[in-house]
């Protein structure tokens, strides 16, 4: 019985003066940004487009309209496709000239 208490104290005492990190907790950290994304958008509303590729989420495509609203966008639309191969190779044919 003294056994028990003895290890409950220990463990409540590392609990206690356990540094602190600045970790999010997992659930967090997995969580997907787009649940679920939109295949039109108006090119003209977009303001900014941003790329984000977490380990446990798909490719996912954010663009922020000139409303200041953000969306998620399909990555397989078919000028969002476009939009990317015309800055890959943009930045392929800079780093062929430097």
């Amino acid at each position: 019985m003294d056994c028990k208490v003895l290890a409950v104290v220990t463990l409540l005492a590392v609990t206690i003066w356990s540094p602190e990190t600045e970790a999010k907790p997992i659930s967090l950290v997995e969580r997907c940004w787009c649940r679920s994304t939109l295949h039109t958008v108006p090119q003209r509303s977009i303001r900014e487009i941003k790329f984000l590729h977490t380990p446990s989420c798909p490719f996912q495509v954010i663009a922020k309209l000139k409303n200041n609203r953000e969306v998620c966008i399909n990555p397989k639309t078919k000028w969002l496709q476009h939009y990317l191969k015309n800055a890959i190779n943009k930045i392929k044919a800079k780093k062929r000239s430097e």
